[in-house]
Parts: C-alpha cells; structure tokens; sequence
C-alpha cells in the first residue's frame, strides 16, 4: 500500500512538472541547421581560410545558414569597453555555432584567436544566456577575438528566433573585455576561473551591494591565490553589478560552463549548490511524497 501511494504520488508530480513549460532552447527543436556568422570585410582568400578552420568545403556552405558581422556592429558592441583603434575598421572574426543536446552545456573550440580563451568565451556566452551549443570561433590570420562574441550572440538569436536582450549582451562583452584585461595581470586561465568563482558568489548570495561584491572579490583572490589591484576591482565591482541584476540561474551557470567549473572544483575550492529552482521544488515534493505516504501506512 505504501509503495503504490508513493508511486502514485511521485508519478503525479512528474506529470504536473513535464506540463510547465519551461524556458526554449533551441535544443529542444528539431533539425536545426548551423549557422556562420562571417565577419563581413574577409577578402574571398581570408574567408576561404576561415572555412578551412571550421571544416567547411564551399559544397557543403548550402547546409549552413549564414549571416556577416559588420564592424558597425563590433563598435555597436565594444567602443564603451575597448578604444576604436583596438577594435580596428575591419570586421574579421567569424562564428559557428551548432545545436548540442539539451543539458550538455556550451563547448568552445578557437582556431588563429591569440589572446581570448576558450574558457574565456564560455563564461561570457553563458551571461549572454547561450546555452547547449558547439561554438566555433576563428579567424583568417591570429587575431585577439575578441569581437567575435558579437558574431555568437547575433548567430545564437538568429538560430533560435529570441535575440539575445540587450542587459544580456552588455553584461557579456563587458565580461569578455574585463576577462581580458584581467589575463594581462593573472594568465588568461586564472583570469577565467576568478570571473567565473566571483560570478557563483554573485549569484548564489544574490549581492547588489559595492561592498558585498567587494568582500566576495577578496574571497575569490584568497581562494585561487592572486591580487588583483584596485582599478580592476572597481571595474569588477560594475561588471557584478550587471550580472547580478540578470536574474541567472546557478544551476544552469554551472552546468553550461561545467569545463570552468570543474577546475574550480578540483583546486579544492567548494561551490555553493547549483541545483536550479525546479530541481529545489521536485526535491520538496519528493520529500512531502514520502512524508504522506509515510503517514498513509500507519494508517493500514
């Protein structure tokens, strides 16, 4: 009896969570084909070279979808976090991004991009509300890359059909930029593990305030033994800001960057519990379940 309760409990709760809906991904789709996002000044040699890096003959370019990135769009993007000269008057970074099982987080691979990290893109992806995807970024020649999440983010919006919201997109370049700035003091992998640590503490203690997010950047410089100095902190400190006002989820932060993560992991340093809300309500029922079926069979 307590066993035919309990099923049947556990069996409804099952049926009303697969009912609500839940946030689309283009996962979920059927068929979806990848798309290229060129970066729209390539000669026809250096986007031939771009589509050797990705794997591409130009009789297969017909099973793509394709769009360019203008350099408008890269200064549309970047002139608040990198000066113009920096961001050049050549748009030449080139995205592809593909669909990936759902729950199987982002996956980065580079090719000629000198300075951003695989990792580095990750993170930054993962604040522009990308998720389950293989991303490609490369470019004809070495190149920073820097501009390349431009291509991601409007590639991403382009194959699901929901753009990447602005608070979203700002949050992320301003991540990559900072991130980068950041390797120049600390090597591009720790870099990526204190972005990725301070954004967890961010999210999981729901800080707003300068001095709460100041207390967890020393946490973070303790944890993973670095320094960073005060002008970074400050802009850390706005950077936090953005993405704590993003409302993400922990859950889906650490299983979308879980390569990130997990280094984390393995220094020793412990994380707080990145289990999402509807695995926190599934939880609660399955524990009221047991409860009244608990009470059921003292009644027989």
């Amino acid at each position: 009896m307590k066993q035919s309760i309990r099923l049947a409990l556990v069996s409804a709760l099952a049926l009303v969570l697969c009912l609500v809906p839940g946030k689309y991904t283009f996962a979920d789709s059927v068929s979806v084909k990848p798309f290229l996002a060129f970066g729209a000044d390539l000669s026809t040699k250096e986007k031939a070279q771009v589509m050797k890096q990705f794997g591409i003959t130009n009789e297969e370019l017909a099973d793509y979808q394709t769009i360019t990135v203008t350099n408008k769009e890269e200064h549309q993007y970047l002139d608040e976090y990198l000066a113009s000269k920096v961001i050049g008057t050549r748009a030449l970074s080139s995205v592809m991004i593909e669909e990936a099982d759902a729950g199987s987080g982002i996956e980065v691979e580079t090719h000629n991009i000198s300075f951003c990290s695989k990792e580095m893109y990750t993170n930054a992806l993962v604040t522009a509300g990308i998720s389950d995807a293989k991303v490609t970024v490369a470019g004809p020649f070495p190149i920073s890359g820097t501009a390349a999440l431009v291509g991601a983010m409007k590639a991403y919006g382009e194959m699901t059909g929901e753009g990447v919201d602005e608070a979203s997109s700002d949050a992320a370049t301003n991540e990559l930029v900072a991130t980068s700035e950041l390797a120049n003091d600390i090597g591009k992998e720790k870099a990526a593990q204190f972005v990725a640590l301070l954004k967890d503490k961010v999210v999981s203690g729901d800080l707003t305030s300068e001095d709460e997010i100041k207390d967890a950047i020393n946490e973070a410089e303790k944890e993973l033994n670095v320094s960073i100095d005060d002008e970074m902190k400050t802009k850390m400190v706005s950077l936090m800001k953005k993405i704590g006002g993003l409302d993400l989820d922990l859950g889906k932060i650490q299983n979308q960057a879980q390569n990130v993560y997990d280094k984390i992991k393995d220094m020793g340093i412990d994380l707080d519990d990145a289990k999402g809300i509807w695995a926190k309500i599934c939880d609660f029922f399955v524990m009221l379940g047991n409860a009244i079926a608990d009470f059921f069979s003292n009644l027989f």
